[in-house]
């Protein structure tokens, strides 16, 4: 049956009936409008490009004349350009200087050093040189520790008992398996430092002749864990919440086999990690839910400044203060340009305006980056302030003519919600002016998730989090993961006292006393200004 519609039969009823349907008109439209929003957004993460970096000659489109004026420039008469042509060093060189070298050299015999010409003696007048990249594929061979016991043989003869002299043997990391130090060292590495999960291990060493099941590896890593590398993850968390400035970051887990939970819950891995003004520590934390209460507990004995994202539950967190990302801000404005249609990006609309603050702001940091972090205070002070002042009457003015819902209106209503976090950078000179960093840390683990996909118990979750927090605290070090654990493995089990602070301290991965060959010598890793 078609629904009966009621037919306004006097001017008041058709003028009301006007405003109702111009009503439920502009509701539609809104509600398309964020629709195509979503779709468009849906499309740009799964098809385009994932970079938020934008063309600056556009967004200072805004501001051109005020931020390229200047009265001290002189006018330009003519234009002079010189070119100075720099000599590069060879990327062959660059990539071969740290590696060790093997000779083989290539002579003739004395009975061939003879002139073909005269018959005379020859001598060595120059060499050619040829170098090639030589790589060693794993190899896996019995180590069988033998140990001599030794006896008197007079005492054998003579007296009643015998003393008997045993030659000393390092002790197992293990004991009762075949897990070796380099062994567990290199599972650890592949799985948790190169994101190849326990099952592909098994069948690269069923080629290699060893029927290993992921199974036991599986025990290899939690033994591990538990009974070596907590001692120093622990020592590295005291280490850490000594510090006053701090970074954390939360991302999912999924545990199958967690008490009283469905194997389809969701789990989480918190990360918390230093500063740019210490030695990197890298901590991760295993806890079944998202609650605000995990974080707490975990910086009960912190104090300082926490860069975190809008996430609400840092606000229970005593005692520090919680300083924002404008990465995220920025994010916001940049979903919200990719989800107006294509023709519109290029015009001057409203996200762009945003976009371009946060623009401005993470452009003075740049300039900052090798500051003093006195000179970073002041400077800030003097242009970043001012931009967020101006931002902060933008956001309030844009607050009313956009949509709630939509992207812009969300992006405008989170920074407003994360004001006071994200002006806390101000407050000290080395402060960040976003959260990248932490971002950075718990990357391996969101990669490497997408190899292993779960966790089979909160055991083996602690145990994950335990070996990620040394791998990659031991790289952000400029420490080479598989040699040291190959170095922990080998001295923690032969410690006179494995729990002594200054005995671990001598182990962990910014310590001088650490051998020369755990270090990797490139540019690529941090090197901290100050000491933790």
């Amino acid at each position: 049956m078609k629904p009966t519609i009621a037919i306004p039969t006097t001017i008041e009823e058709l003028q009301k009936q006007n405003i109702q349907l111009g009503i439920q008109n502009a509701e539609l439209k809104a509600k398309l409008n964020w629709l195509e929003q979503q779709f468009r957004l849906s499309q740009q993460k799964r098809f385009g490009a994932s970079s938020e970096r934008t063309n600056a000659d556009q967004l200072e489109l805004f501001n051109e004349a005020e931020s390229e004026s200047s009265t001290a420039v002189p006018e330009p008469t003519a234009e002079t350009i010189q070119y100075v042509r720099k000599k590069k060093r060879g990327q062959r060189e660059e990539l071969l200087e740290n590696l060790p070298v093997e000779t083989v050299e290539y002579r003739l015999s004395e009975d061939e050093q003879v002139c073909s010409c005269c018959g005379g003696p020859t001598h060595e007048m120059s060499t050619e040189v040829r170098q090639e990249l030589k790589i060693i594929p794993a190899q896996v061979k019995v180590l069988k520790h033998v140990r001599y016991v030794y006896a008197c043989r007079r005492c054998e003869r003579e007296e009643i008992s015998t003393p008997v002299l045993t030659a000393p043997m390092p002790q197992p990391v293990y004991p009762g398996s075949l897990a070796s130090p380099s062994a567990l060292a290199f599972i650890m590495n592949q799985k948790y430092g190169e994101g190849l999960p326990l099952y592909r291990q098994e069948q690269q060493l069923m080629l290699l002749g060893v029927n290993l099941s992921r199974q036991t590896m599986a025990n290899w890593m939690i033994y591990a864990a538990d009974r070596w590398l907590s001692l120093l993850e622990n020592r590295m968390r005291e280490h850490m919440l000594k510090q006053d400035i701090l970074h954390a970051d939360e991302t999912t887990l999924q545990v199958l086999r967690e008490p009283g939970r469905a194997a389809k819950s969701t789990s989480y891995l918190w990360l918390y990690r230093t500063g740019r003004n210490s030695h990197p520590i890298i901590v991760y934390d295993y806890q079944p839910t998202r609650a605000g209460e995990h974080p707490r507990q975990f910086l009960s004995e912190f104090h300082g400044y926490l860069h975190v994202d809008g996430y609400a539950g840092y606000k229970k967190i005593p005692n520090v203060t919680l300083v924002g990302c404008w990465a995220h801000a920025r994010r916001k404005f940049d979903e919200a340009l990719k989800a107006l249609p294509a023709s519109s990006r290029t015009a001057a609309v409203t996200a762009k305006e945003g976009l371009e603050f946060c623009n401005r702001l993470f452009a003075i940091e740049r300039e900052m980056k090798d500051a003093s972090p006195e000179e970073r205070y002041t400077a800030r002070l003097e242009r970043s302030r001012p931009i967020l002042e101006e931002f902060s009457v933008w956001l309030q003015t844009q607050k009313s003519r956009a949509l709630p819902k939509s992207a812009l209106g969300q992006a405008i209503k989170y920074c407003q919600n994360q004001w006071v976090a994200l002006g806390a950078f101000l407050l000290d000179g080395r402060l960040e002016i976003d959260n990248n960093r932490s971002e950075r840390a718990i990357k391996p683990f969101v990669i490497g998730r997408k190899n292993w996909l779960f966790a089979n118990t909160p055991r083996g979750a602690k145990a994950s989090a335990v070996i990620y927090s040394l791998v990659e605290t031991a790289k952000a070090n400029g420490v080479n993961p598989l040699v040291y654990l190959t170095y922990l493995f080998e001295t923690l089990p032969n410690l006179a006292n494995p729990h002594d602070h200054h005995e671990l301290d001598r182990l962990l991965p910014w310590s001088d006393t650490l051998p020369l060959i755990c270090r990797v010598f490139n540019k690529k890793h941090e090197s901290p200004s100050v000491l933790a």
